[in-house]
């Protein structure tokens, strides 16, 4: 970390020098992009379960991970924030630091790399009371992160999620780069238009993400919704079968009646009509085989399940 800090300070150095004259005609210090979000697959868990169940307002919380030559988020805890609909309040000192000593108790050593908050249904961009808090962050790290979730836009695969740094406002009245790209990961997440309206690449500018998974947690995960070979042989309540077997015969009684009365229909019917005479409308026999099929595997599981269980 020192030596991070002693990074840092040259390149405000540099940037202070371009905003006055430059070092007399050499190449100046700009801060370097080029650094990856390295974010668990618990962190993300978290956040996204932290921004649903805070919908429709925004909630915010803080990032445990270390500074490498990448930032590493490995956990996140929520903050007991009140907030609205379009922003949060600041940050709880006191919860904060009472939060990572008890951390420290149990063996957690991960110091803030950043904070986190949700903008539910409207996109990953920084408010003006965001670009203070991230602001009032840098001032303690200058690679302090601020990430920005979107948990109603979120679907499973793909995670609407950005990461955001503050630019030093100086270089920008200095008319220079704020900094310079020399990563080889290639060209970041194009950004939204949203974004774009707010101040994206003039107050802050995004980074990339990148999602660590260890074996033992993709396995973890992949198993999460797999279905094994036992989940066929449960019984469900008596009750429930008797009831949900009473409504499919009545569902398939009404389908039958209506695919003799299709069937009567056919012979008024030129070869056209009978082209498009299910369009827009319910397809009685398709709908009458599909129903069937359902009961007739309900039937076999319930009977075959009670049977391993006589013979238990």
């Amino acid at each position: 970390m020192d030596w991070n800090r002693l990074m840092s300070r040259l390149g405000e150095g540099g940037g202070a020098g371009m905003g006055m004259g430059g070092r007399g005609g050499g190449e100046t210090l700009l801060t370097d992009n080029g650094e990856t979000i390295h974010i668990s697959s618990l962190a993300l868990l978290k956040m996204l379960k932290h921004g649903r169940a805070g919908v429709p307002m925004e909630v915010m919380g803080l990032m445990l991970g270390e500074f490498i030559d990448d930032t590493t988020c490995v956990d996140v805890f929520a903050m007991p924030q009140s907030g609205t609909s379009v922003t949060v309040e600041s940050v709880d000192h006191v919860f904060q630091t009472k939060m990572l000593d008890m951390l420290k108790q149990t063996g957690r050593p991960e110091m803030v790399v950043g904070w986190y908050h949700s903008h539910p249904g409207f996109g990953c961009w920084l408010s003006n009371v965001d670009v203070n808090t991230q602001q009032s962050f840098e001032q303690l790290n200058p690679r302090a992160v601020a990430v920005v979730i979107d948990p109603i836009q979120s679907v499973r695969g793909k995670v609407v999620i950005d990461a955001f740094r503050t630019i030093n406002p100086h270089t920008i009245m200095s008319g220079q780069e704020a900094r310079q790209t020399t990563s080889n990961v290639g060209h970041l997440n194009k950004p939204s238009i949203q974004a774009l309206i707010h101040n994206l690449n003039r107050q802050y500018y995004s980074i990339n993400i990148d999602y660590r998974k260890s074996e033992a947690e993709q396995g973890m995960l992949m198993n999460l919704h797999k279905k094994g070979w036992t989940e066929g042989l449960k019984l469900t309540d008596f009750e429930k079968h008797h009831e949900s077997s009473e409504k499919a015969v009545e569902e398939m009684l009404k389908l039958a009646t209506a695919y003799t009365k299709s069937i009567t229909e056919e012979h008024t019917l030129t070869a056209e009509q009978l082209k498009t005479r299910h369009v827009g409308k319910q397809d009685p026999k398709r709908h009458l085989q599909d129903a069937a099929e359902r009961s007739m595997g309900e039937q076999v599981a319930q009977s075959l399940g009670m049977g391993v269980l006589a013979e238990l």
